[in-house]
């Protein structure tokens, strides 16, 4: 999960590579049914205190009408106080700008209990976690806009550190059991300490750190074990830029030695192995693909970092807080720092990049390296205007 990158690490609850717990239905059954099998899990089966639930559903907007449907249901189990209806940007479900959608409804948890945590819900409150959605598949958008769907469906999806971490009485899902060997390994490298789940006052980002690497260790195996690659295009490069954030968050904030990476791959392996077999077939080539492309990183990480580490003193000496980017694309073109890394760094040293000017700079190369092809297929010839 791409998108979230920047989040990783620096909070309680955020993943690049999450289980996911789903149900779907194709025309077998529809909201009541799915609201009432949701809850029956939730509190029959798992035991969730009930005073802790709260359960949202769309609003409705300019475009479509408030899905009173839901909320109606929900009421049979919530007091209103705990229904809440939301915008289509948390509520109304799209895959993209065309296709099958319709209105959601998230179930949240509140892990302290013994308050009104009405409007903490989805306000990026670590004690206050979506832990399930049920959407409800009703429309088809086309170019002509929204039409029902001649037969309804279900789809839901609950992530499954979020639940483990409320069933194992976690505060943090980085605290449940499906880390702890991770973590170990990694405190074997680490020359800063052991874990210590601190996040808001991480001052020296060690523990953000920690959840990072962990995550991303997890990430890369089950992708590459899946036939993914790191390169430099598309889902390779999402990957390049993971496994570069890892190594860089090692070495430089945990102060590991180069190679600490790859040594995790059996970790996963073990960890995870049994109920994903494809890891234990394919765990020497996650191996030598991670042990490649770290090999390959660590040799420029060390001089990105003294000169990054050099370029922060200049700046701070002469009272400036900007990156140029030149200097942002030095270290992107010659030291290999992918440009998400290089505003990590910048944003931990209290400075900023010149995005714009980073963007220019990468179209003056392209540019460069369109006119070197051109003349290369001329054979050096002059190109007319």
């Amino acid at each position: 999960k791409h998108n979230d990158l920047e989040d990783v690490g620096r909070d309680t609850y955020h993943h690049t590579f999450f289980e996911m717990l789903g149900s779907w239905s194709f025309g077998d059954y529809f909201k009541q049914e799915a609201i009432d099998y949701a809850w029956e899990l939730l509190i029959k089966v798992y035991k969730l205190n009930p005073d802790r639930i709260y359960a949202t559903y769309f609003e409705g907007d300019e475009n479509v009408e408030a899905d009173t449907e839901a909320k109606n249901m929900w009421l049979k189990y919530l007091p209103e106080d705990r229904v809440i209806g939301c915008s289509a940007k948390d509520n109304f479900w799209e895959m993209g700008d065309t296709g099958p959608c319709g209105p959601c409804s998230e179930i949240h948890y509140d892990r302290i209990g013994g308050r009104n945590a009405r409007d903490l819900v989805n306000a990026d409150d670590p004690d206050v976690i979506e832990i399930w959605n049920i959407v409800f598949i009703q429309y088809n958008r086309d170019e002509k806009g929204l039409a029902q769907l001649p037969q309804q469906h279900i789809d839901t999806g609950m992530g499954l550190e979020r639940l483990v971490s409320i069933l194992q009485d976690k505060s943090s899902n980085y605290d449940i059991d499906a880390f702890a060997p991770l973590f170990q390994k990694i405190e074997e490298h680490s020359k800063v300490g052991p874990y210590e789940g601190k996040v808001e006052d991480d001052t020296t980002l060690k523990d953000t750190a920690y959840r990072a690497i962990a995550d991303h260790a997890r990430t890369l195996s089950f992708a590459i074990a899946d036939g993914a690659v790191p390169n430099n295009e598309g889902r390779g490069y999402v990957l390049r830029r993971i496994l570069r954030r890892a190594t860089r968050y090692g070495q430089q904030i945990l102060k590991a030695e180069p190679g600490f990476f790859s040594t995790l791959v059996p970790v996963v392996v073990e960890t995870f192995g049994e109920a994903f077999p494809e890891l234990i077939k394919n765990q020497d080539t996650i191996l030598e693909i991670i042990r490649e492309e770290e090999q390959a990183f660590s040799t420029m990480l060390e001089r990105g970092i003294k000169f990054f580490t050099e370029l922060e003193g200049e700046l701070k000496e002469e009272g400036k807080k900007e990156v140029t980017g030149e200097k942002a694309f030095f270290l992107y073109d010659t030291l290999g720092f992918p440009i998400d890394l290089t505003e990590l760094m910048a944003e931990e040293a209290g400075l900023q990049i010149d995005t714009k000017g980073f963007a220019e700079e990468m179209e003056t190369q392209k540019q460069r390296s369109r006119q070197a092809r051109s003349a290369a297929k001329s054979g050096g010839a002059p190109t007319l205007e």
